[in-house]
């Protein structure tokens, strides 16, 4: 069976969840060939292998960690030289879209980005996407060379599958391009305890509506409720009353929760596009017209300061 690379999303050896739904895609299509790279990449053998990955080609070195995308361009390039896949998956963050459109333009190849979807075609792998914010639902193939393609998160069931999981070294040669952007600092992200947003099974929203930064205290009491991660609208950023790394929307992170939960959100273009794909969508707005409850699944026409609370305390009442 053919193989289909996996670039692996690890943090010090701990993989994370949007490489184990790529696994899950890749065996649709062929035998997935995970590639981790830089400290602890040996670590994630087992978790890859078992959730399918017949083998792991690991590599560390210094500039993963020094220098920015190219020396993981590289060393992925070799492992496309070294395997010849039928396709290469990517998470769909900032930087596996950069890495995967890197690595599109050396080896000749079409790329597929933000992909919810794939599956096995009589030409090659068929992507499914979301297109022109969202209103239009596309299948696409790759037409030139071995397709790449991002996916975004919970976008597959991450299912155990056991395979071998073999550990082989991967040799690399660093371009001369991969010194040329150092990284000169670091600052750790401050936790919350709250799921990472583009990553979150529950997304709880809040907008222009929330009226404050002190208000969204009441998003956040329901989001810790439902165990879910906290977004904002481009409006509510702005505004100052939420950090921009929470911003949902073409302008911030595109998510795709299994449920995702608008709280005084009009439900502007912008938007939508970074949340449509979710699977099921509820929205609490006091406007009737608002334009959020033309695509939702369940709509609540009221005051979220009266509804959000009281949603809040049933969710607790039942799970205590």
């Amino acid at each position: 069976m053919a193989e289909v690379l996996v670039y692996v999303d690890h943090v010090d050896g701990a993989v994370r969840k949007p490489t184990l739904e790529l696994l899950t895609l890749a065996r649709r299509i062929g035998e997935p060939v995970a590639v981790a790279l830089g400290s602890g990449a040996e670590n994630t053998a087992a978790a890859l292998a078992e959730h399918g990955a017949v083998k792991v080609l690991t590599h560390d070195a210094a500039e993963y960690a020094d220098y920015l995308v190219v020396p993981k361009v590289d060393a992925l390039q070799a492992a496309y030289d070294a395997v010849s896949p039928v396709a290469v998956l990517v998470p769909s963050s900032a930087e596996g879209k950069e890495i995967a459109a890197r690595l599109a333009v050396r080896i000749g190849s079409g790329i597929i980005t933000d992909a919810t979807d794939l599956e096995a075609g009589d030409e090659g792998p068929v992507a499914t996407q979301s297109a022109f914010a969202a209103s239009f639902t596309t299948k696409s193939r790759v037409a030139k060379g071995t397709p790449v393609i991002t996916v975004k998160p919970n976008s597959a069931a991450v299912e155990a599958a056991p395979a071998a999981g073999a550990v082989e070294a991967l040799a690399v040669s660093f371009s001369e391009k991969a010194t040329g952007t150092k990284v000169t600092a670091r600052t750790p992200r401050e936790s919350t305890g709250r799921p990472e947003l583009t990553e979150a099974a529950i997304v709880v929203s809040g907008g222009r509506g929330v009226n404050g930064a002190e208000n969204f205290s009441i998003i956040e009491g329901l989001a810790d409720s439902l165990g879910a991660a906290v977004g904002a609208s481009r409006a509510a950023v702005d505004a100052g009353w939420y950090p921009h790394t929470n911003q949902v929307g073409q302008t911030g992170k595109s998510v795709s929760p299994q449920l995702y939960i608008a709280s005084g959100i009009s439900g502007a273009i912008q938007h939508r596009a970074g949340m449509q794909t979710s699977k099921t969508i509820v929205a609490i707005n006091k406007d009737a017209e608002a334009p959020i409850f033309d695509l939702v699944d369940y709509g609540v026409v009221g005051d979220l300061f009266e509804v959000v609370p009281q949603l809040t305390e049933e969710i607790k009442t039942r799970k205590g």
